[in-house]
């Protein structure tokens, strides 16, 4: 792999979209939105805007990383699809990063935690599974960086991976979903006919 392996990283694992392209280890560009919904359509043209910014086109890059989690079910499928369809399309390696890869990307011996619901962090220690677990039996843990370094820890992670046998990003799930299907019957649709 060379040097100035151009890499695009982005994630959208919480209540934002965030993303930036390397060169190698140099950052060309960095773009972040908060936002509590509406990742899947501002993606793409967040991606857009701020490739045209690095100088780049999609055609450029030799690989994407995309946050696969833990956090937002609907964020992290948003992140993973988005990778897949990308990697296809253009024939460069997607490499899912979970937040607790990214946060390790600066803090490599950290008990890596990231924020979960009802007083509760997705947890990350050294050698360990990660798991649920109540906030008081984190306090020693590193929290995620904002999103703009997150996105570059995504990209930079991804750029220094190993792509032989690279399985397709899948979301890191740590829980149950919240939503439930309804519990009410479907209505009767009527043919017409």
């Amino acid at each position: 792999m060379r040097s100035d392996t151009l890499t695009l990283g982005f994630d959208t694992s919480a209540a934002h979209c965030a993303a930036a392209v390397l060169s190698g280890d140099r950052v060309l560009a960095v773009r972040v939105e908060a936002m509590g919904r509406g990742q899947a359509e501002r993606l793409f043209p967040l991606l857009e805007e701020m490739l045209a910014e690095a100088g780049v086109g999609w055609a450029d890059l030799d690989r994407i990383g995309c946050g696969t989690g833990p956090g937002n079910f609907t964020g992290i499928r948003i992140s993973v699809s988005a990778a897949r369809g990308l990697a296809l399309s253009l024939g460069i390696p997607a490499i899912g990063v979970t937040t607790f890869e990214a946060i390790r990307h600066t803090h490599p011996d950290a008990a890596a935690a990231v924020p979960a619901p009802r007083d509760q962090v997705y947890l990350s220690r050294p050698g360990a599974a990660p798991a649920l677990v109540p906030l008081d039996l984190a306090a020693d843990a590193t929290l995620p960086p904002s999103p703009a370094d997150l996105a570059r820890a995504v990209a930079a992670v991804a750029a220094t991976a190993m792509t032989d046998g690279l399985a397709p990003p899948a979301p890191l799930y740590l829980r149950a979903a919240d939503a439930a299907p309804p519990r009410d019957a479907p209505p009767e649709i009527v043919d017409d006919a």
